[in-house]
């Protein structure tokens, strides 16, 4: 049986859910206060136990964006006037996993020296100043600026009213506090608890990812936002996005040449990929930090439903991202003539391996392994490209509420691999033997040919520079590679990290979620074989078909009824509905991003209320 920090921190005295003033309750005052309680390295321990709960994202596989969508899409990504300013919460939240855990935080730091063990000080504050740069990272993304507190506050304290501190006021404490904790934090921990403990490496691989956000969000916002002093900091000085990327690229590679990380591979190119994230247990090769899920302590999460089952949320990738997976031999499946109309089989053929480790292609094999062909599933799937990678064996019966227990990943070592080449790309400092080490490495665990940087930048993807489908705000000479950076980030790490979403807001590509939300190509009226098992039949008018049915919407009746799910589709090269086409996943959904106001969260109302120190987000 795994041992299961999650678990810890629930059973250890009750701790891990509560501040300090809930941890004086439990026994009466005169027994425990602040300066007796934080005494021993296990005092420390437990109390920071809650962070791991309460700020870990624990559903990265839900996180919407224009290239993951579910059948009823959250407000952030529906936009227009479905995205409103709440009162409470709204990512700014009160309590645990927002400004109670930051409070949680510097209660330890300010009574950590009651602790007699130094090397326990030593180790505990440098893990709380990477909770703490953790947590900001995640505040900035959402916020833009808000207020620094490194001091513990009570309720009358003045300074809970104070205004939002600099961007870059910010990320300089951040800074101080993520390299505190590189330096300070201990290396691997034995295993099976390596991927379930913040170490040295986590703090090194935090700081690239939130350094590359601030420098790309910098260089493609070409004005500080939200506010004039965004950009400086309250002593006056400032850093602009070459140094942010050039702190990222070095972090990276600070990570890399530790040498305590590498890609999980044995060889298998055509299963490696899904094997890394249906596994139950996190690969400690590659992952540096999860969400430890376990079976036999009933711990366990909801993605196999949410994939694989008609009640549940239905997500699907969209065609968009199918589009982005290069051909097996490396050329790009949008120059292919009819690439836009073709069948799904002959469309997800001798493509990049992972495209078939991550959705359902022929062949694919999950109710009964080797014997089953188990095609896509319209019923479960908004698209039709129903996602795979998460999805453990039918026998654990992971289609049913909550009986997932694969780890969860925060952190792998291929981000930080990705990071330094997107970092020294947009530096314009990027060589070939940058990209031999690290994106590279990525496309020999699959057998794919490597990126050529050279044939990259004399001939860029047309398609991810379209208005319709790609990054049109990308420009320079290190055009054509850092689109093809862009490529490798979304294909590798799709529904993972922070989630596409928020690179979307630091490339200032916000427009990608106006693009349509297009599934699978149906080529009309009649039986469609979509691999091995999976037939449908779809037809307009009155069918009498016998099994699966899905009506198509005929704009030329305009006839809408129907006992079966009716399929909206859109002619690829016309945009207009048609009876052959690709699936409008999204028609009867409007979805729009607002470029003045969405590349931030609205602070909530009550907020402002409490603290008229506080500015609204622009536009709010």
């Amino acid at each position: 049986m795994k041992k299961c920090i999650i678990t810890l921190a629930i059973a250890s005295l009750a701790l891990v859910s509560c501040n300090l003033d809930d941890v004086l309750s439990l026994v009466p005052e005169s027994q425990i206060t602040p300066e007796s309680y934080f005494k021993t390295a296990e005092d420390l321990q437990l109390f920071s136990n809650s962070f791991y709960n309460n700020l870990l994202d624990k559903e990265p596989f839900a996180r919407e964006s224009d290239v993951f969508v579910k059948m009823n899409p959250s407000d952030l990504i529906r936009g227009g006037n479905d995205r409103t300013v709440p009162a409470t919460g709204g990512g700014w939240g009160s309590g645990t996993g927002a400004w109670g855990d930051l409070r949680k935080m510097n209660t330890l730091l300010a009574n950590i020296n009651n602790c007699d063990d130094k090397n326990a000080v030593k180790e505990y504050t440098a893990l709380v100043k990477f909770w703490r740069a953790y947590f900001y990272a995640n505040m900035v993304r959402k916020f833009g600026d808000v207020p620094w507190y490194e001091v513990e506050l009570g309720s009358a304290d003045e300074a809970l009213y104070n205004a939002r501190d600099s961007r870059e006021t910010i990320l300089q404490h951040m800074l101080d506090d993520i390299d505190c904790a590189i330096e300070d934090l201990p290396g691997k921990a034995s295993a099976p608890q390596t991927a379930y403990r913040v170490n040295k490496y986590t703090a090194m691989i935090l700081k690239a990812q939130f350094c590359l956000f601030e420098g790309t969000f910098r260089k493609y916002h070409s004005s500080p936002a939200p506010f004039e002093t965004s950009y400086t900091a309250a002593d006056g000085t400032s850093h602009d996005y070459k140094f942010y990327l050039q702190q990222a690229a070095d972090a990276a590679k600070m990570l890399m040449e530790t040498n305590a990380y590498k890609l999980f591979s044995t060889g298998k190119p055509n299963s490696d990929y899904l094997t890394l994230f249906n596994s139950a247990n996190a690969n400690t090769d590659e992952i540096i930090l999860a969400v430890n899920y376990d079976r036999d302590l009933k711990i366990k999460h909801d993605c196999g439903r949410d994939i694989t089952n008609q009640t549940a949320a239905r997500y699907g990738m969209t065609k968009k991202m199918v589009d982005m997976y290069l051909m097996k031999d490396g050329s790009r499946f949008t120059d292919k003539p009819g690439w836009n109309v073709m069948p799904f089989a002959e469309e997800v053929a001798d493509r990049d391996p992972r495209l078939a480790q991550t959705i359902r292609t022929p062949g694919y094999s999950w109710k009964k392994p080797g014997t089953s062909k188990d095609g896509p599933e319209f019923a479960y799937c908004q698209t039709g490209f129903q996602t795979i990678k998460y999805i453990q064996s039918y026998d654990l019966k992971p289609y049913s509420t909550d009986n997932s227990d694969n780890d969860m990943p925060v952190f792998r070592y291929a981000e930080a691999l990705l990071i330094y080449a997107e970092a020294l790309a947009e530096l314009d400092k990027l060589t070939q033997d940058d990209l031999d080490i690290s994106v590279n490495k990525l496309r020999d665990r699959v057998g794919m040919p490597h990126l050529d940087m050279a044939a990259a930048n004399s001939n860029p993807d047309p398609y991810l520079m379209s208005a319709e489908t790609g990054y049109p705000n990308v420009s320079g000479g290190n055009k054509g590679v850092i689109l093809e950076i862009r490529r490798e980030r979304a294909i590798e790490l799709f529904q993972e990290g922070y989630g596409r979403y928020f690179d979307l807001m630091r490339w200032k590509a916000g427009y990608c979620l106006n693009q349509p939300f297009y599934g699978m190509y149906i080529p009309g009226p009649g039986e469609c074989n979509f691999g091995d098992d999976s037939k449908y039949t779809f037809y307009t008018g009155t069918s009498n078909a016998s099994g699966t049915r899905y009506k198509i919407y005929d704009p030329a009746s305009g006839d809408e009824s129907a006992t079966d799910e009716i399929f909206y589709l859109i002619d690829p090269n016309t945009g207009n509905l048609a009876t052959a086409g690709v699936r409008d996943a999204l028609h009867s959904i409007p979805h729009s991003f607002d470029e003045s106001k969405h590349y931030f969260y609205p602070i909530p109302e009550n907020e402002l209320l409490l603290n008229d120190k506080l500015k609204q987000n622009p536009n709010w």
